[in-house]
């Protein structure tokens, strides 16, 4: 059906609507914000993705059955929101969908992976009748406001661990010039942001072979802290192999936060080995470690999957055995999929529903209490946090600390987006509650404790 024109479906200054939403990783977040970025240059309004809209754009993800799930959910929703709307999707959920030539239901245009950051493109050369009739300048962004940015520096994944089919939906090692980066990176800083979130599939593989331009990870992490103007930069999730001592003597010198989010799947050798993932179990014991005799205040997250078919009563236990000795802050469980392509696809999934399900609440009640013991670690102290939103429950403030502590506090509404001392007094459900301490009362407790 054809596009209804700005009597019908455009706002009061004649804007044509786009809507977005992201599926899955830090790296399609920040793809996403990239696209919207484009419309909003094209001269199209961006607005919430639950609003009537005229073009829906969804990155989706490909991660699990459940990830494929919620992306063709997401078309469907937009399309009871506005049955006349146009619905772009990409991600990794539709590259998938092109691998195997199966058709996307309910999708007018299907972006290719490769070429996400042209989505724009795509659509108007699919819907040329839909491009704005004058350029009126990018209207405020809905992604506006957020206090911590994302930053792409690389892409792609060759690792082909057994259950996962990112490395096919993702081809190609690409790293972002240091230089790009960095220019990045100061426009975040003179936009307000006071932290960036390092991301990419396999955002340790970075270096001078994909593109880099001579820069390591640990050459580009070292350019940022010193010249970006970013208080805080945080790597996102990283493999324990490239978690080298350099990376630890950042985070030691406080050049990137004391938080590391690296994934373990599976506590077990034997399930690891059919994993191909890189690494056993006392690897992973040995690093965590480190990291806590190196670096001072450090916290460790974590992704564990539970249910791969190989795994037995007897492996998901030495997983257990592992969350007990490395105390994690957080853990995110998920269960297994089968995943097209992939060689873990062709040995079924041998594992009952239930049984996966019972498993992942064991894991999940384990390590939800062992992180809030790892919280209450930091109670008396005073501590810097981000403040980034409002509650609506009890008027709090809530922000988050260097090492990932998530911490609620009375204070001004000016308060937000900045970064300010907070003494942690109380824990409740994984929370921190606590007292901020202001400027004025920092400065006279300083000079109490130096006189």
């Amino acid at each position: 059906m054809p596009w209804r024109g700005p009597d019908r479906l455009h706002n009061l200054v004649g804007l044509p609507r786009a809507a977005f939403t992201t599926l899955g990783c830090k790296v399609n977040q920040y793809e996403t914000q990239k696209i919207l970025e484009s419309f909003e240059e094209a001269g199209f309004e961006v607005v919430p993705f639950d609003a009537p809209s005229d073009v829906y754009v969804i990155n989706t993800c490909s991660v699990t059955s459940q990830a494929g799930a919620k992306s063709r959910y997401a078309v469907r929703k937009a399309a009871r929101t506005n049955p006349e709307a146009k619905v772009v999707v990409t991600g990794c959920e539709a590259q998938m969908a092109l691998i195997k030539g199966d058709e996307f239901e309910g999708a007018d245009v299907v972006v290719p992976n490769p070429e996400k950051l042209a989505t724009l493109d795509r659509f108007l050369s699919a819907f040329p009748g839909m491009k704005p009739v004058a350029e009126v300048g990018p209207a405020p962004s809905v992604l506006s406001g957020r206090t911590r940015a994302t930053l792409k520096v690389q892409d792609g994944c060759d690792v082909f661990c057994t259950y996962c089919s990112i490395p096919y939906t993702r081809p190609g090692m690409v790293s972002r010039p240091a230089g790009d980066v960095l220019a990045e990176a100061r426009r975040l800083a003179d936009e307000g942001y006071h932290e960036a979130v390092l991301t990419g599939v396999l955002i340790g593989a970075y270096g001078p072979e994909t593109g880099s331009g001579g820069a390591s990870f640990e050459d580009l992490v070292t350019l940022l802290a010193e010249e970006s103007g970013l208080a805080r930069l945080r790597i996102s999730s990283i493999e324990m192999h490239q978690v080298t001592q350099p990376i630890i003597d950042l985070a030691r010198d406080g050049r990137v936060v004391p938080h590391f989010h690296i994934p373990l799947q599976s506590g077990d050798d034997q399930v690891l080995a059919d994993m191909g993932r890189r690494y056993r179990r006392d690897d992973f014991i040995d690093l965590c470690r480190r990291l806590r005799v190196e670096v001072p205040d450090v916290t460790v997250t974590t992704d564990i999957m539970v249910g791969f078919p190989t795994e037995g009563v007897e492996q998901f236990e030495s997983t257990l055995d592992l969350c007990r000795q490395v105390r994690f802050l957080k853990a995110h469980v998920f269960r297994f999929s089968p995943r097209h392509g992939t060689p873990a696809d062709a040995w079924g999934d041998p594992v009952s529903p239930e049984e996966k399900q019972h498993r992942a609440v064991t894991l999940a009640q384990l390590t939800d209490g062992i992180g809030r013991e790892a919280a209450r670690r930091f109670l008396g102290r005073t501590m810097r946090v981000l403040v980034e939103s409002k509650t609506h429950k009890d008027g709090t403030l809530e922000g988050l600390t260097d090492n990932w502590l998530t911490v609620r506090f009375h204070g001004p509404e000016s308060l937000k987006r900045t970064l300010q001392s907070v003494r942690l007094d109380e824990e409740a459900n994984g929370t921190l509650y606590g007292e901020w301490v202001s400027a004025e009362r920092a400065n006279s407790l300083r000079m109490v404790s130096v006189n």
